[in-house]
């Protein structure tokens, strides 16, 4: 076995099933540039059969287990929720060159068909023994998420990225063993089968930002799932939305891309024309989650004639179906000429000894993977999210523009409210109050990013759950992008508020007050991110957050002091974020001047406060001022730990 002995180098974070069926494409795919898969040489007898491919489902069947509610009633005996049956015993085949279609009427489980076969369901959900590619059983999920390219209904684009950048990016996280040059051959050469060269520096846009078309936006997105060649491709309704023009167009470009990789392409779909009907190899007509029909157009024409119906010209025979969908319900004859047809025999494409071979071989490799590899794959893979990341923030003016003014107008606001804070008593209390509010703006200046938070997010749980990166590598990026832009932000605000108000005139306190500054709103950025990974939508994440700032100021010590909270709320004073900052800048503009009075007897020279009763009175009695950047540090790593465990967390169970 010349495959065994050698090997092709793989990345570490492909999954051994890609060794497995990546081996069947064609000798075409093998040369091409544009080919993504790994290949290794195959028996001189079985090169014939490497272009094709077999997707068999046998006697899938699907149950939602609801979940189980407690009830409170005194006079009805709580009832458990039933069981929801989905899909019972579904059974056909599909194969290389074809395109079959899941249709029916709604509710009957095509969408969830789709998602089982594209493995987007849990392991515990999962059938070990219902799917098969080429024979070969698919005992994880994951490796029909490596396997299959599937298409979810909604086209969760990022809409700041032209279409050239969308796809170029797709194939920069999944083709990392490629040369950019090849890379970018890829994209191009994707973008002509795609029929997308004409908007390929356009915009993706959305519902808010103008851009292309909603077919060319679908379009993009069969691209982007496509953009490593996988030899399935799933579709939920790509047609959905879409006028008939672009609906054909559609169809057209997955028949192309069947005749000419030779690849299966399953789709489910509402009322397709006539003209679309052509293009179709099979259909799978489902009701009430069982099959009715699994055949040709013909195969179901003839079966609409032997129930004694007449198709009216109007209608083709898919729409009429829909029509008299209790009677091929009813009908038992169908479904058995369609098993019949699946139990042709198809040539085995895998061999026991070199696949066994090759799972071997690349489990050897994964351990033998030397530590600096893994590391400069993991940086490469932060870098590209860098890029896209910087690309998102400068093109979203409303977020850029929103942040830089509203520091500005803030600073000089600020600066010019408390302009020149005498140094007396009086003088003393406006410092709180600006030190105070100063806190509650920039803490809560960074809301407005929730909303671009939550429209990656769906991208992000798509692309990670594809194995595209991992979700460490977004954290990290996101972290070192907003870094720098969120200390501009912070060095705006502080430069027109420390020199307007005349705050400590030393420049190692001017520099400490911008750096508590930065670490504000680096806290006030992670939180956001932790609770847009919690929060569902915009409404709801706004209101958390509200919430959660209310509480923290509440507790800093700010309105009540420390002795004066309750002891089941004294936690809410050790972990308010308000708290540390504050007296971080208090430490910074007295312990200086503990020694200089602030406030004299009206008669007398006695001084009655001094800067270090200032800090006494807030229980500073000594510099905490790099303690409580520590605790500042820990809060803004913290959230972004959270976040991070949520997002890994929805992104192995996301269905998307």
């Amino acid at each position: 076995m010349a495959a065994c002995l050698n090997p092709p180098r793989l990345s570490s974070t492909e999954d051994d099933s890609v060794i497995l069926f990546s081996t069947s494409n064609s000798p075409q795919d093998s040369i091409s540039p544009s080919s993504s898969s790994f290949h290794h040489s195959p028996p001189p007898s079985l090169h014939q059969f490497r272009t094709a491919y077999k997707l068999s489902v046998r006697n899938l069947s699907y149950t939602l287990q609801p979940y189980k509610t407690t009830s409170f009633s005194f006079c009805h005996q709580s009832k458990r929720p039933e069981p929801l049956n989905i899909l019972n015993s579904i059974s056909f085949v599909a194969r290389s060159s074809e395109i079959a279609v899941v249709a029916g009427p709604s509710g009957t489980g095509k969408s969830t068909l789709l998602r089982i076969m594209a493995g987007r369901v849990k392991d515990q959900e999962f059938d070990p023994k219902s799917i098969s590619i080429n024979d070969q059983p698919m005992t994880n999920p994951a490796h029909l998420r490596k396997i299959c390219g599937f298409v979810a209904q909604e086209d969760n684009l990022l809409p700041m990225l032209t279409v050239r950048e969308t796809l170029l990016f797709s194939a920069k996280f999944r083709l990392k063993e490629m040369t950019p040059k090849d890379r970018e051959l890829r994209v191009e050469s994707l973008l002509q089968e795609l029929g997308l060269l004409h908007v390929a520096h356009s915009f993706v846009g959305d519902e808010e930002n103008r851009g292309i078309s909603g077919g060319e936006r679908k379009r993009v997105s069969i691209g982007v799932d496509m953009i490593h060649n996988p030899p399935i491709l799933l579709l939920d309704e790509p047609t959905s939305g879409l006028d008939s023009t672009s609906a054909l167009q559609v169809i057209e470009l997955l028949s192309s891309i069947v005749k000419a990789k030779q690849r299966i392409v399953v789709l489910s779909i509402h009322q397709p024309s006539y003209r679309i009907l052509q293009y179709v190899s099979k259909f799978l007509i489902l009701s009430h989650g069982s099959v009715v029909h699994n055949g040709s157009l013909e195969q179901l024409e003839e079966t609409i004639r032997k129930l004694g119906f007449q198709i009216p010209t109007q209608l083709n025979a898919l729409e009429f179906s829909m029509e008299v969908i209790r009677r091929l319900e009813d009908s038992g004859s169908i479904y058995e000429t369609s098993i019949i047809e699946e139990k042709e025999p198809f040539p085995h494409l895998m061999w026991p000894e070199e696949e066994n071979c090759g799972v071997q071989i690349f489990q050897s490799q994964c351990t033998k993977e030397s530590f600096s590899s893994l590391c400069y794959a993991y940086l490469i893979e932060i870098l590209f999210l860098c890029s896209r990341f910087w690309k998102i923030i400068y093109r979203t003016k409303q977020l850029f523009l929103a942040r830089t003014l509203q520091a500005l107008v803030g600073g000089f606001g600020l600066g010019s409210v408390y302009i020149k804070i005498t140094r007396d008593e009086g003088g003393v209390a406006e410092r709180l109050g600006l030190f105070a509010f100063s806190l509650s703006f920039l803490l809560s200046s960074t809301v407005e990013a929730l909303p671009i938070y939550l429209q990656e997010r769906s991208v992000l749980m798509k692309e990670a759950s594809r194995g595209a990166y991992r979700i460490s590598s977004y954290m990290i990026a996101n972290t070192f992008v907003f870094l720098p832009f969120l200390f501009v932000v912070s060095t705006l605000f502080a430069v027109p508020v420390y020199w307007l108000v005349g705050l400590n005139p030393s420049l190692s306190a001017f520099t400490f007050f911008t750096f508590v500054v930065w670490l504000i709103v680096l806290m006030a950025s992670s939180l956001v991110l932790f609770l847009s990974a919690v929060s569902p939508d915009f409404i709801s994440g706004n209101s958390l957050i509200c919430t959660v700032l209310g509480a923290f100021f509440l507790f800093s010590g700010y309105f009540i002091p420390k002795e004066s909270i309750p002891k089941y709320w004294l936690f809410m004073y050790y972990v308010s974020l308000y708290r540390y900052p504050l007296d971080a800048l208090l430490t910074n503009e007295y312990w200086n001047v503990r020694n200089e009075c602030f406030a004299h007897q009206i008669e007398g020279s006695q001084c009655l406060i001094t800067g270090f009763d200032v800090l006494k009175s807030r229980g500073l009695e000594r510099d905490n001022r790099w303690m409580n950047v520590g605790i500042m540090l820990g809060f803004f790593v913290l959230y972004r730990v959270l976040c991070w465990i949520i997002l890994a967390r929805k992104a192995s169970k996301t269905t998307i």
